[in-house]
């Protein structure tokens, strides 16, 4: 009797037992299963799992995050296929290729003239003076004419161009009815054509960055110009020759073949805005690679480097409308010269807004 029931009691542990295998088995396939539905992106039809909708929820439902945040919508350039079939195509693709190889054309061994000093207009309008925040031309030809507070006039879009030249390439602009001063201007209003009121404008310019409350520091912006920006634009700040010797890979940040003291890349606000969201290479203002207090700083090293001069006692005559972190006296406030290029201009931008009222 003892030896049967023994026998029962074993029979009952691995009757027990099978069951348990059993189970866990299931479980081990199902869990296996799961995991490859996931794993495949697989999912189940909506109408399988979701309730059927609930008209009042709905109509006072809160609407998506996306759609109530207004997000900026930066202005995007129109593509150059576009041009097929334009009468003008020809002219307008040459504009652009003097945007972009301005040396090439225009520099000291230009094959149409000699008017510049080997930089190219896209060293500051980026892509073609396509790029956000980067100087790009989405509202350019459209803002002409318009009054000018450097020169204190109502200009035309011909006359800024000519400032470039005489500025930022430090040389002479083509003339006004030469075929490369009409080819510019037809690029310029045909990129800018599909301005829109509901997009942003305001990264046609340089992204403003904030004021530091102490100087912009040379010695600081020295080490910063070797770590992130010798590797390009040169050691002493000369750039890297073209290929064909017409112009410039990288340009020049100083000396003879730079932007002169009369440029507004010389105007410190204007050149840590420009690096801060541009430089180095592969930076953009999505994805920044110097601080504010770098740009800044690598600005204040580059213009304080030697460079070419332009005579601008001419400018701003009204000094009511003289940017802050412009170089150069006098002045409406009682600020330093040395002040007003290299900051801190927390204190002279309080002071300078009451001013500007007056003009």
């Amino acid at each position: 009797m003892k030896t049967e029931r023994n026998n029962e009691d074993k029979l009952q542990v691995f009757a027990r037992f099978g069951k348990y295998l059993v189970w866990t088995s299931f479980l081990f396939v199902v869990i296996m299963f799961s995991l490859v539905l996931a794993l495949s992106g697989f999912h189940l039809p909506k109408s399988f799992y979701a309730d059927k909708p609930n008209p009042s929820i709905q109509k006072n439902q809160i609407k998506p995050l996306e759609r109530r945040v207004a997000k900026p919508e930066y202005w995007k350039a129109p593509d150059t296929m576009q041009l097929q079939g334009k009468a003008d195509a020809d002219l307008i693709r040459y504009g652009r290729d003097l945007i972009v190889r301005t040396a090439y054309y225009l520099g000291p061994q230009g094959i149409v003239g000699k008017l510049t000093n080997g930089m190219n207009c896209q060293n500051c309008h980026l892509d073609a003076g396509t790029r956000p925040f980067a100087n790009n031309f989405s509202i350019f030809y459209a803002g002409f004419p318009k009054m000018s507070a450097r020169s204190g006039r109502k200009e035309e879009a011909f006359e800024r161009i000519n400032e470039c030249f005489e500025r930022s390439m430090n040389g002479k602009a083509p003339g006004r009815n030469s075929r490369e001063m009409v080819a510019m201007l037809a690029y310029l209003k045909w990129v800018g054509k599909k301005q829109d009121a509901a997009h942003s404008i305001a990264d046609n310019s340089v992204k403003k960055i904030p004021y530091l409350d102490v100087p912009a520091d040379p010695l600081k912006g020295k080490m910063v110009y070797a770590s992130k920006c010798s590797s390009c634009h040169g050691e002493t700040g000369k750039g890297v020759a073209s290929p064909d010797g017409k112009g410039y890979m990288y340009p020049p940040l100083w000396g003879r073949d730079s932007y002169n003291d009369g440029a507004g890349m010389f105007r410190l606000g204007n050149f840590a805005g420009f690096v801060k969201n541009n430089m180095p290479y592969g930076a953009t203002y999505k994805d920044p690679n110097l601080t504010d207090a770098e740009a800044w700083d690598v600005a204040a090293f580059v213009n304080a480097q030697p460079r070419p001069h332009l005579d601008s006692k001419n400018d701003y005559k009204n000094l009511y409308t003289k940017p802050i972190d412009y170089p150069f006296g006098p002045y409406a406030d009682h600020f330093s010269e040395k002040q007003h290029k290299y900051g801190p201009f927390i204190d002279m931008a309080e002071q300078h807004a009451p001013i500007k009222q007056k003009k």
